[in-house]
């Protein structure tokens, strides 16, 4: 099974998931894992805002793809 699959199936468990001391067990571990993460790095409320004027930019030039066109795309993967 591949890496892809794997996330979907966790997500589809989660959605489904009804046991609030379980949902903030899960939260807990992947918060803890994110620290423990030396590739995770906070983003800086300048970077937020970097990143936002950037996708701006690339919106307003049309360097985007649609919904439809994502729908279409992810057909094939």
């Amino acid at each position: 099974m591949d890496l892809q699959t794997r996330k979907l199936n966790v997500i589809e468990y989660l959605i489904q998931l009804q046991d609030d001391n379980m949902i903030q067990e899960i939260e807990t571990l992947i918060f803890e894992s994110r620290i423990h993460n030396k590739d995770f790095q906070q983003l800086t409320k300048n970077d937020l805002l970097e990143r936002a004027l950037k996708s701006n930019t690339q919106y307003e030039s049309g360097e985007f793809v649609d919904q439809d066109e994502l729908e279409k795309k992810s057909k094939s993967w």
